[in-house]
């Protein structure tokens, strides 16, 4: 059953499929501490959403306002004697890329862009007990930097910040049927942001990259056949980005609810070279007017992937679609409605 763990790993990273939150890249999976003896993984992936929406009934339209994106990530796991693993993870948590085309009448919006980007590198450490129980911790170095430009005239960038964070989990795992369950709390980051707005610098604010929970499983249901997913919760309600001299009374970027998204699929190895996997996503909707940086409210997916190994090297690639739910937002009562992305991704895993 070893081909599995690769194939839903892969297939839930590598195809760009975090798109939670609406500004989710990574749904920090501690998988990767779970690979047998020296390993290392490189995984790249390729977002291209279409969201557009419209005001007065449908008379002016935004246009498509989320380009297409990359994410990546890259990975090192290594056995410390028979007891302790240690891994590290290079990855970009969260992240946006905002542009609304000019020319489109759109109220307040048109010609307006933002760009959120970040890195992550995360250290864990995992203790085995003799009962097929684990514990694992690390620490969490973050960077983030924002840049806006509404075509209202407003402008604000932000400096590189970077600051710690940490995780802590708990695993159970049954090797004979390929069982593995792990919880994982990750805390949440708080950043201290210099800001220039307008030309000039300002008092700077604060910034929480919120603290979440995974749930991680898998199980084997049939002879080369496995049933696996996860369950995250983040407290989206305290991501906040709010400059002091933002002209309107709401913040520039906030979500008024905390998020759940859900992963199930299944696996099946085909032969010694060859596995598979089909997945559903799942993150439900709350109804919220949300902000006009991020018009999404939940989203529904599919997703197929396929996995070659020989010897040491196994390469994954997948593709996803991503149903993107319906949303109004804040500043003009926009309308975005029938919306969606496709992902496609690849990972590749050595051994030695």
């Amino acid at each position: 059953m070893k081909h599995y763990a690769l194939v839903t790993a892969a297939m839930l990273a590598a195809t760009s499929g975090a798109y939670a939150g609406g500004v989710e890249r990574s749904a920090q999976s501690v998988a990767i501490l779970f690979e047998q003896g020296r390993y290392v993984e490189l995984s790249f992936g390729h977002f291209s959403p279409d969201v557009s929406g419209t005001v007065g009934g449908g008379a002016l339209s935004s246009g498509d306002m989320s380009p297409s994106f990359n994410s990546w990530s890259l990975g090192y796991k290594m056995d410390i004697g028979d007891k302790l693993d240690f891994a590290m993870v290079l990855d970009e948590p969260i992240g946006a890329n905002i542009a609304y085309p000019s020319g489109t009448g759109y109220p307040l919006l048109a010609g307006s862009t933002a760009d959120l980007r970040s890195s992550a590198l995360t250290g864990m450490l995992r203790y085995k007990f003799e009962n097929n129980v684990s514990i694992y911790g690390g620490l969490r170095y973050q960077t983030v930097k924002g840049d806006v430009a509404l075509g209202t005239g407003y402008v604000m960038s932000t400096n590189y910040d970077s600051e710690l964070g940490y995780l802590v989990g708990l695993a159970w795992e049954k090797p004979e049927i390929a069982a593995r369950v792990a919880l994982t709390y990750n805390s949440a980051i708080t950043h201290s942001l210099e800001s220039v707005e307008n030309g000039t610098p300002t008092a700077g604010f604060e910034t929480e990259v919120p603290q979440s929970v995974n749930l991680e499983f898998q199980t084997g249901i049939a002879k080369d056949t496995l049933l696996f997913g996860s369950i995250r919760w983040v407290d989206w309600s305290a991501f906040v980005i709010d400059p002091p001299n933002y002209p309107l009374p709401i913040p520039l970027v906030s979500y008024p609810e905390d998020r759940i998204t859900y992963n199930l699929g299944i696996g099946r190895r085909f032969n010694e070279t060859w596995s598979g996997a089909v997945t559903l996503g799942y993150e439900p909707s709350d109804g919220q007017i949300t902000g006009n940086l991020g018009p999404t409210d939940g989203f529904r997916s599919i997703g197929l992937a396929a996995t070659y190994t020989r010897d040491n090297l196994k390469v994954t690639g997948g593709i996803r679609y991503v149903d993107i739910g319906d949303a109004t937002t804040n500043v003009i009562s926009g309308n975005f409605t029938g919306n969606s992305g496709v992902g496609v991704g690849i990972r590749i895993g050595y051994t030695f």
